[in-house]
């Protein structure tokens, strides 16, 4: 799998070389042209893993920035109103990912989001205590975690 990440970086850094232009956009647009071509030349031999994990990761990126701009725009409602609409608290969400990888992406990212701060991990790691400014029903708040961040970090990890 590293051998195919260096590859694609490499074909990328071709890619941006070739045509002269550095900018972000054809970073980008380099990466997944080199990222296709590897999945066309291994295509008739054996999957790697490689070519799993980073759709889901760059599944996983957008969701996190929908997130991040859902969750901005709830908090800067809240400032710019006089009424105070925050009902917070401290929520125990039980976890199914057990790497430490995964525990520290999954915290992060919830730290990252506005509104919420992760706090801390239970001794036994299966618990991760998490304070949100909008709890309005505890359920649908740890199932929002649980389907949302925490799936999509499993799907990377196992």
């Amino acid at each position: 799998m590293k051998n195919k990440f260096l590859s694609n970086i490499f074909l990328t850094f071709v890619w941006v070389a070739l045509t002269g232009d550095f900018s972000f956009e054809n970073y980008v647009f380099g990466f997944f042209l080199s990222f296709h071509i590897l999945w066309l030349i291994t295509m008739g031999r054996n999957r790697s893993k490689y070519f799993i994990i980073v759709p889901k990761l760059i599944l996983l990126l957008v969701f996190f920035l929908y997130e991040l701009v859902k969750a901005n725009l709830e908090v800067a409602y809240e400032v710019i109103t006089p009424k105070l609409n925050m009902t917070p608290g401290i929520i125990m969400v039980p976890l199914d990912v057990q790497s430490n990888m995964g525990i520290t992406l999954l915290a992060n990212m919830i730290s990252l989001t506005p509104g919420t701060l992760s706090i801390d991990v239970s001794n036994d790691r299966k618990v991760l205590f998490v304070h949100a400014m909008y709890i309005k029903d505890r359920d649908q708040f740890i199932y929002s975690i649980k389907n949302g961040f925490e799936r999509r970090i499993l799907e990377i990890t196992k």
